[in-house]
């Protein structure tokens, strides 16, 4: 039996303590930084949710990278890859997967971009932790040290095309299509490039920070706010940061907001890294 689609891509904490003995129940700790891999396993091996099976963003969650560059730096897995890696840790077509990060460090878009990815297989149950780590041990959570060995199952992807849009994509969107950048403004402006080669954002996207999706506590802000933040409408958007993880936050917000993932919410998923991969692409700085 398929696993029933969940009413809201976030879960709580309370909804987390309350089935997570439920054997259909998985948890992800997606924990990570980038400019430290080793945090987030260190991390993970320090405590986790019971039964939380750790999914590392460069070997569980990404592709390798390209020598030229294309397909950004965290390019797509492989999805028949993605979905072996998912049964090997247990989680089948009838599971519930919860994904989980750290808010706390300032980098909790990990567990957003498990969230996506996991969609894009065709895998409606699955959710968020609201409020993440730091959450789930201020309530009181189990924590556990233990690194647990599921049973392999099999998990068959149903890859859902419509979720991706490509450069070319980004290229030739219609006028009513909003193009959102999910990075740090600097970035967006060019002002600063602490990671890829080239400064700047794609000509005519608009500067949406991710971090705002989340409140002070590391808690996704309501439907309302997140709406008005976005500031998109009833348009379709393409949303791209600088390698497909950090814009998943906002493609949760926009969700949240009413727009499910789909051809009006889609992920650049080389992002900015793909799009700087051919220097014919044009480059904007400044303000749009």
């Amino acid at each position: 039996m398929a696993a029933p689609t969940l009413p809201t891509p976030l879960v709580s904490v309370s909804w987390l303590r309350a089935h997570l003995r439920d054997p259909r129940v998985r948890v992800l700790d997606a924990r990570y930084a980038l400019n430290d891999p080793l945090t987030g396993r260190i991390a993970y091996l320090g405590g986790h949710v019971p039964g939380a099976v750790y999914a590392d963003l460069e070997t569980d969650l990404s592709g390798p990278v390209q020598p030229d560059g294309s397909g950004g730096r965290h390019p797509l897995p492989d999805p028949a890859a993605l979905a072996a890696w998912l049964g090997s840790v247990g989680v089948g077509n009838d599971s519930l997967v919860v994904c989980y990060d750290d808010p706390g460090t300032g980098q909790g878009f990990y567990a957003a971009r498990a969230w996506w990815l996991l969609r894009w297989l065709g895998h409606a149950g699955v959710a968020v932790l609201d409020g993440g780590w730091p959450a789930w041990v201020a309530a009181g959570g189990d924590v556990s040290t233990e690194d647990p060995s599921p049973t392999p199952v099999t998990f068959v992807p149903d890859v859902q095309a419509d979720l991706v849009a490509t450069a070319a994509d980004v290229q030739a969107r219609g006028a009513g299509t909003l193009l959102i950048d999910s990075r740090a403004p600097g970035r967006y402006r060019g002002e600063v490039e602490p990671i890829d080669r080239r400064a700047g954002h794609i000509p005519g996207a608009v500067n949406r920070d991710w971090t705002g999706a989340l409140d002070g506590s590391g808690h996704w802000r309501d439907a309302g706010a997140q709406a008005a933040r976005l500031d998109a409408g009833g348009a379709p958007t393409v949303t791209y940061c600088g390698s497909g993880v950090s814009a998943t936050p906002n493609l949760l917000a926009r969700e949240l907001a009413g727009v499910p993932l789909g051809p009006d919410n889609r992920l650049y998923a080389g992002s900015w890294s793909d799009w700087i991969s051919d220097d014919a692409r044009p480059v904007a700085t400044g303000e749009e």
